[in-house]
């Protein structure tokens, strides 16, 4: 009986993979999938690591418009290495287990989304260009992100966590200069996410025009929670807005810390005047 079973469970998976490689790999347009009346157009949360940028996807994807689940990995070298994104978040990141999952087979979503967290998978500046790409720039004051970041990858020292910090910001702020149209770049703060969640919400509804709206309160996915995707600490897994803190008992050294504020606040401004934002 249990061979029986695992047969019938790699049919099924086979034949779903046979589906949506089909699908995805039909036609020469990398924004197209077979059967599907419009094209994709493409979200990436450009952020840094320790952002809130697991959160917001998470709001960002329980949205019946946006799929995605989190850090791809993904390098992105030409339109076409589009097509691994797709089969990531249709094939490998869902579960299919009754009936009612036929329905994870439509493909029917208007945008699908990556997250970018570090200046190795952007590989070529020209897609930042593209009419079919839109960003959500989203960073976090250097106090906290820093310490987090530290509790986050123990084997690092101060040190790496403000190199890694500064350069990342130093990125985003060269992404939006090469960008440069508000239609298609969107700014906000960890802040604003947490404490200003309502007006981003509308914002972020209007900036990518989706019949339905965002709330606080977001579906937890099969790969929540899980290492290599996006946070796996257990605030991310409470399928809610968390606003306490979580105490880390980490500290950075002022003339760093001056450094990595000097970074936040510079790229903050490029932002701010490059992309659509909160009113201040």
């Amino acid at each position: 009986m249990n061979n029986l079973r695992e047969s019938i469970r790699h049919l099924k998976n086979d034949l779903i993979y046979r589906y949506f490689h089909f699908r995805i790999n039909h036609g020469d347009n990398p924004y197209e999938v077979f059967l599907k009346k419009e094209p994709y157009k493409v979200l990436f949360i450009v952020s840094h690591m320790r952002s809130g940028s697991s959160l917001l996807t998470h709001i960002l994807i329980s949205n019946p418009a946006i799929k995605g689940y989190g850090e791809s990995h993904i390098q992105y070298q030409l339109e076409t290495d589009l097509r691994s994104l797709y089969f990531k978040a249709y094939f490998h990141n869902q579960e299919f287990t009754n009936f009612q999952d036929l329905e994870k087979l439509r493909m029917n979503h208007s945008y699908i989304l990556d997250k970018l967290l570090h200046d190795k998978k952007l590989l070529n500046n020209d897609l930042l260009k593209s009419q079919d790409f839109y960003f959500i720039f989203l960073i976090r004051e250097p106090s906290r992100t820093l310490v987090s970041m530290l509790d986050h990858k123990p084997h690092w020292n101060e040190e790496n966590a403000v190199d890694y910090y500064t350069q990342r910001l130093e990125t985003l702020s060269k992404y939006a200069y090469i960008i440069n149209s508000k239609e298609r770049s969107f700014f906000l703060t960890y802040d604003q996410l947490i404490n200003d969640s309502e007006s981003v919400f509308i914002l972020l509804q209007n900036f990518l025009e989706t019949k339905e709206g965002f709330s606080e309160n977001y579906q937890v996915l099969n790969t929540t929670g899980k290492r290599n995707i996006g946070d796996f600490k257990e605030n991310i897994r409470s399928g809610r807005i968390i606003r306490k803190p979580r105490p880390l008992d980490f500290s950075i050294s002022p003339d760093l810390l001056e450094t990595a504020k000097d970074k936040f606040d510079k790229c903050r401004k490029i932002l701010h005047e490059s992309c659509q934002r909160l009113n201040d």
